[in-house]
């Protein structure tokens, strides 16, 4: 627990500028089509998120990811829009799977913009569906606001989730170090009490089979 503290410590020392910039960098590559089944957007906004430690922080880390995530899935709608549905036989759609395509298609046409929402909260799907969105001729005034809704609405959810994990995990170090001693007090003591009773019966053993001799080897001298 204490490597986990200090490595978040280590990661809150780091200028709040290039955590913001990797952070953002990577939530980017990680809307857009392809690049996120590479990028590991989700899980680096949870670790950078747990730097948060005031409200100043977390309003500008929702701000740039909320940005770069639209960003991303404007990139996305765009070349969704460019290619149609030739997409769907491209490299990089058969590597994020078809059936995922296929997936973000069938929800878009059941939810309309809705979808482009309701995805953010769903792997891989979301990658494809601002691309299929394009694709299917969405109108980008329809999908942008959805987008940005989405995009508010996921980052704001992940950066309290790291920033609430960081936390916890500083008050788990200070708790067990607290209790630390006191399992160990338990565990000395237990361990005394077993030794004693382990030496009692082996003792107790011992004179039951002394007493046991003793008739023996009377009979024998007689």
């Amino acid at each position: 627990m204490a490597f986990l503290t200090d490595a978040l410590e280590g990661l809150a020392g780091l200028p709040q500028p290039a955590v913001l910039a990797v952070t953002g960098a990577l939530t980017l590559a990680e809307c857009t089509l392809g690049v996120g089944f590479i990028a590991p957007g989700e899980s680096a906004l949870l670790l950078a998120a747990t730097t948060v430690t005031s409200v100043p922080r977390f309003l500008v880390m929702w701000l740039v990811v909320s940005v770069c995530a639209v960003a991303g899935d404007s990139i996305g709608y765009y070349l969704g829009r460019r290619y149609g549905d030739r997409m769907r036989d491209s490299k990089v759609v058969r590597k994020l799977g078809q059936e995922h395509w296929d997936k973000a298609g069938a929800l878009l046409r059941r939810r309309g913009a809705w979808a482009v929402f309701f995805a953010r909260f769903m792997p891989v799907v979301r990658t494809l569906v601002p691309a299929s969105a394009g694709a299917s001729k969405l109108e980008y005034r329809r999908f942008l606001p959805a987008s940005i809704a989405g995009a508010v609405s996921w980052s704001a959810l992940h950066i309290g989730i790291g920033s609430a994990a960081g936390a916890s995990a500083k008050m788990i170090e200070s708790t067990f170090n607290g209790a630390m001693w006191v399992l160990m007090g338990v565990a000395v003591v237990v361990g005394v009490v077993v030794f004693l009773r382990r030496r009692r019966k082996a003792a107790a053993a011992a004179a039951r089979s002394s007493a046991a001799r003793e008739p023996q080897e009377l009979e024998e001298v007689g």
